[in-house]
Order: C-alpha cells, then structure tokens, then sequence
C-alpha cells in the first residue's frame, strides 16, 4: 500500500541519503581486480569517526559508524570497539526515515490503483523509450542476469534497471541487506541503550489521485538507466573490492575506488517528475539531512557518548553530514 506513496520518498529516506557516490579523494593507482575474493565469516568493518562538542562537563562525543553495501552474503560483522562504544553510550542515532501519511481508508481506496505502476505509459516497451544504442547493451546484461522474464521489457527505465541491478548483486554473491543495523539495535538493546530513530512525516493528499497522475507522467529516467547499465558493466568488480576493504578497515581503498553515482541519477529521475514537484516533496532530500543534523546535535549536547550509523559515502563526501558537522565548529577526528 505505501508503495507507491513513498515511492520518491523511500528512495531518499532508505540510506540518508542513498548518496551520490565519491569521486576518488586522494586517489592512488586503483588496487588489481583480478581474483579478488570476497572475505567470509567474521570481520571487524572500519573504525568509528569521532565528533567531539567541548562543553562546561568535558568532551561530548558522536562515535560514527560508516555502513556499506553491497557486502559479501557470508560476512558476519562483529567489532569490539563498537561493541565497547555501545555500551558506554547513552543513545544509539540510527537513519532517518521517510513516513508517508496516506491514512488507512485512503491507502485501501488506493491499493488498486497500484496494479501496473511500473509500466511505461500507453503500454511503451523499454526498446520503446530508451535510445537503441543503449537497448543494445541492455540485452545481453538482462539475458546474463535476469534471464527469460520479460516482465521488464514493459516498466519503466528506472524500474527495469532496478531489477538489473538487483539481480547482478545477487548472482555476484553479495547482497544489499543491512548486515550491520540489526547487530547496532541489538547491542543497544542488550546494554539498555535508548535507540533514537528519526522520522520524517510527509503527508500525502490525495494519494490514489497522485499514483494515477504518476502512471501517465514523463520521468527523467534514462541518465538513471544509462548509469546502472554501466555500473553492472564495470562495477561489479570494484563492489567485491569495495566491500573487501569495508569488511577489513581499509579506508585508504574505500576512498581510492571510482564510484558510478546510479543512484543520484535515479533519485533524481524520481524528484524531477512533475507529480513529485507540484506535491512539494522536491525538498525531502534536504529536510532528511536537516533532521539527522538536528538529532545530532540535539545528542551531542544531552549525552557524553552518543553512537551513529551513516552510509560511508555520505561520511566521505565532502558536503557531507560528517562535512556539515565540521563547518559547525565540532571537531572531527578520523580512524
């Protein structure tokens, strides 16, 4: 039922910021691709960032925990130092999400409507909407990865090269799920550790009304499809190194390695539709920011230890919320 209603909502709201991805900072010759062999069972992840407020009591701190996916499906993930953090903190900080208020007979009256939301308008194929130079090179990828199912050759760009991706992660044995939250909440809850996890209220009006002006609205969708072909062309690699050096600490790689930004080509594709801008949801993005760095702030000045998870590329991007915490006057030290 909420499908659809957090559709451009969730994209964002899901990772703060699903992020756009890092140019090299610092860059080095990237490491060998050949070979590389995803790590298995236990590993510590990378060290924490510490943000510190000197108050009149003494040092107020944010220990920062950067999160990465994909990662290898054998990977467990355990550190000792978080585990030491956790327990000696007074509040666990985790992602803002995105609730979409449709109500309960208004989300019954729209569930119908959502039959069919992926579609192209007026029954279009993807070889349809998207430039043939670039249907050229989706064939192959689908016929590798997805395999047989047609279903996409009738969605959207951006739905289409959702499940390509999706699919290529799985068949490369690693998987998008969030191996470290569940331990994060876990450990709070066993230290008796508050978890404090902001939401961002948009409502939604008239709901069924919205999801029908979307079935026939235009999307800015092709820079989104065109990244995603060329991420599973030639990222599939980086990502097993990526997610190497994530599960081993090494910070030096994660900041060496190209990134190509999917991601904020397809959140943009989303914001971009008129269905999106006239409903006011274009500023979502910047109010799930503004939120954490409230909550941030908010915890750094009642608790002398307050644990945070963020994606790594949001910790690294130099307009960051690690970034913004820093031009604030709070002091940053690396691992």
């Amino acid at each position: 039922m909420k499908a659809f209603a957090t559709l451009a909502l969730a994209c964002i709201a899901a990772q703060p910021v699903l992020a756009r991805a890092q140019d090299p900072v610092g860059a080095d010759e990237a490491p060998t691709l050949l070979d590389e062999v995803l790590v298995s069972g236990e590993q510590p992840g990378p060290g924490l960032w510490k943000v510190i407020k000197q108050t009149a009591d003494g040092e107020h701190v944010l220990w920062v925990l950067g999160s990465y996916g994909p990662l290898p499906k054998k990977m467990q993930w355990r550190s000792a130092q978080v585990e030491q953090v956790i327990a000696g903190s007074q509040e666990v900080l985790g992602p803002v999400s995105v609730d979409a208020k449709v109500g309960f007979w208004g989300g019954l009256m729209m569930a119908p409507s959502l039959i069919g939301i992926r579609d192209n308008p007026n029954d279009a194929k993807l070889k349809d909407v998207v430039p043939p130079e670039l249907y050229a090179r989706w064939l192959p990828l689908k016929a590798r990865y997805i395999g047989k199912d047609d279903d996409a050759e009738k969605w959207r760009p951006i739905f289409a090269a959702g499940q390509l991706y999706l699919k290529a992660i799985e068949k490369s044995q690693l998987e998008l799920n969030n191996k470290v939250w569940p331990v994060i909440e876990k450990l709070a809850k066993k230290n008796r550790v508050k978890i404090n996890e902001p939401s961002l209220e948009i409502k939604v009006d008239k709901a069924r009304s919205m999801v029908k002006d979307f079935k026939k609205a235009p999307l800015q969708d092709i820079e989104c499809f065109a990244a995603t072909l060329e991420r599973v062309e030639s990222d599939l690699d980086l990502m097993r190194v990526r997610a190497n050096a994530w599960a081993t600490g090494d910070l030096k790689t994660l900041r060496s390695l190209p990134h190509v930004d999917q991601v904020g080509a397809c959140i943009a594709g989303v914001m971009s539709a008129d269905v999106v801008q006239s409903r006011g949801f274009a500023d979502v993005p910047a109010r799930v920011n503004a939120l954490w760095i409230k909550e941030a702030e908010a915890a750094l000045a009642r608790n002398r230890s307050t644990f945070a998870v963020m994606r790594m590329s949001e910790i690294l991007k130099p307009d960051g919320l690690i970034a913004q915490l820093r031009a604030k006057g709070y002091e940053v030290e690396e691992p």
